[in-house]
């Protein structure tokens, strides 16, 4: 084999692998994460798993990716590992479907027009220029990635032709012949195919390649049975490199993953080979295409899951005994960084842990306002302790957001974690200012201090006002409510009047001698807090109406806001001045 040749195959190759990794990112994109996004939900029985865990991995075209997707679900502690069991099971089977379709390298037959049609050379150009206008000229994500698809394909095939051309001329080499010979022993076989896997990470991949070499004429069944099998247990090595440092779970996810593949090879090598020493398959000497190899892929996977489904509580045990169970790690990760290989996920994980921050963050804020009528220790401490976790969140999801935003992410998640990142320090702060409250609530039931009744009307009202604007932003940033998030400036600025009339009105009582100096001061911190928290809940609102008019800038969104005579910001602003007017011994 000349030096050419050996550039030829190592250029085919490259673009094979590359056009495989473009094509499966652009079918990931494509799907949004919806799919991956279900193996929460939909994993409640092993078949039901086992159907989504094939679906999914026929979609992104990596049964690594679903199985490192899984580890971090369980590791997370999102999925038990029971559930995960029947997942892993149909990622072998779902990743199938990519030898299927470059098994449509190797179509021979006739020159009839069907025939011409589905050989990869008639569309493959094609593919690549529609994919390629796609990804020029189209502004929409989903034909972006739909060109990406195209596009990828199109290098996938070109390579799998330049790797088949290249190793042709190798059937009439001896040496060649010598080698795959030794391939014949079942044990050479399955180590070659389980070595070579693990190197390129891909079971996908390395089945592409031997449908590549099938082509020469020089591979029969003998020899492709056992290298297909050795393939499915190389695959395991991404898995078992994602559990590393994970919790013990994770790892028995990974551990699952390995021992389903191998339990599976050698009973089917039992059974094979067993049968074959009574029966003396004939077809073994056989020359295989890639439709075979594909045909050998998608049976050893059938087979390997229709023997050990039934015993997927026998594999739970056995990765058990395998990590057993010592101390616990100390806590469940918030966010896994497996998942930011796969960003439709990761940044769904960091919506729902900032969700569930925003709901703490306004739940203390709650607490805090009820002690100022009714004091209760235990309240104080859990706000307390709310807003050591809420600091804890805010430093997790910040921190992982920017990992997330270095990775390729669609306009929708892209806009969603620019939309996090913009508000998750509002609703830091707000919970700061509910321990201010808290705080105020203490001092005023240590020294046992009574607001006048003016003082306190005034301030029911504020408080009233308060709650209304804390609802609005939290619910405008869960659900990414633009209509709901305009409502909230307007009632911003009647808390500003509020807090306005009533400093004018806490000053006029000190001028007449009405409220004491140490009144007037809790008094004043009181309504500050309040009226810093509804500058916060502004900041979220216009985070969540600049994200979603592609930008963020808030001084000039509140700019034309002020000068411009929208008249639903008016109606508004006229509604919430009128439903939360000073009571007039307030004023």
């Amino acid at each position: 084999m000349d030096i050419f040749a050996v550039l030829s195959l190592l250029c085919g190759l490259a673009l094979f692998l590359y056009g495989m990794n473009t094509m499966g990112d652009g079918l990931e994109k494509f799907s949004g994460g919806k799919l991956e996004k279900t193996l929460e939900k939909m994993t409640n029985s092993t078949l039901k798993g086992f159907l989504l865990g094939a679906a999914v991995t026929a979609v992104i075209q990596s049964s690594s990716a679903t199985t490192v997707m899984v580890v971090g679900f369980v590791n997370s502690g999102i999925m038990k590992l029971r559930q995960a069991i029947g997942i892993i099971m149909g990622a072998n089977v779902g990743t199938t479907i990519t030898s299927w379709i470059l098994s449509l390298s190797g179509i021979e037959g006739d020159d009839s027009l069907i025939m011409q049609l589905l050989k990869p050379s008639s569309f493959s150009a094609i593919f690549a220029f529609i994919g390629i206008i796609l990804l020029m000229f189209c502004k929409k994500d989903s034909k972006k990635n739909l060109g990406s698809i195209f596009v990828g394909f199109a290098v996938l095939m070109v390579g799998m032709n330049m790797m088949s051309s290249a190793v042709e001329p190798l059937a009439d080499e001896p040496a060649f012949t010598s080698i795959l010979t030794a391939f014949q022993n079942p044990f050479l076989g399955i180590l070659t195919g389980a070595l070579l896997t693990a190197v390129i990470q891909s079971s996908s991949a390395s089945v592409g390649i031997l449908q590549a070499l099938s082509k020469t004429g020089a591979i029969n069944y003998s020899m492709a049975i056992p290298i297909v099998m050795g393939q499915n247990i190389g695959t395991c090595v991404t898995a078992l490199i994602s559990c590393v440092g994970a919790k013990k779970n994770a790892k028995r996810a990974a551990f699952v993953h390995l021992y389903f593949n191998i339990i599976g090879t050698i009973l089917i090598c039992i059974l094979f080979y067993g049968a074959n020493a009574f029966l003396n398959f004939g077809f073994l000497d056989d020359i295989v295409n890639p439709a075979n190899i594909a045909v050998i892929h998608t049976i050893f996977n059938l087979l390997a899951t229709g023997l050990l489904l039934p015993f997927s509580k026998q594999l739970e045990k056995l990765a058990c005994f395998t990590i057993r169970d010592s101390e616990d790690d100390i806590q469940t990760p918030f966010l896994d960084e497996r998942f930011l290989n796969t960003p439709s996920i990761a940044t769904e994980r960091a919506l729902s842990l900032s969700t569930k921050m925003a709901r703490l963050s306004e739940g203390t804020l709650l607490g805090s306002l009820e002690l100022l009528s009714e004091y209760n220790d235990k309240v104080a401490e859990t706000i307390q302790d709310n807003e050591d976790m809420i600091d804890t969140y805010e430093d997790a999801i910040s921190t992982y957001l920017v990992k997330l935003s270095q990775k390729p992410l669609s306009e929708k998640d892209s806009k969603m974690v620019q939309l996090v990142l913009h508000t998750i320090g509002d609703f830091e702060r707000i919970s700061d200012h509910a321990v201010n409250i808290l705080q105020v609530a203490q001092e005023i039931e240590q020294k046992k201090v009574k607001f006048s009744d003016e003082a306190r009307a005034g301030l029911e009202v504020m408080v009233a006002a308060l709650i209304e604007i804390i609802n609005n932003a939290t619910l405008a940033f869960i659900h990414n409510d633009v209509k709901l998030a305009a409502k909230v400036e307007p009632l911003e600025q009647v808390i500003d009047r509020l807090r306005d009339k009533l400093k004018e009105a806490h000053v006029r009582r000190l001028t007449n001698g009405e409220c004491t100096i140490e009144l007037g001061f809790i008094f004043s911190d009181l309504i500050t807090n309040i009226e810093r928290v509804s500058d916060h809940c502004s900041n979220i609102a216009i985070g969540v109406i600049e994200i979603n008019r592609n930008g963020y800038e808030a001084h000039e969104y509140l700019h034309e806001l002020k000068n411009s005579d929208d008249i639903q910001y008016n109606a508004d602003y006229k509604a919430y001045k009128q439903k939360y007017t000073l009571p007039q011994n307030a004023k």
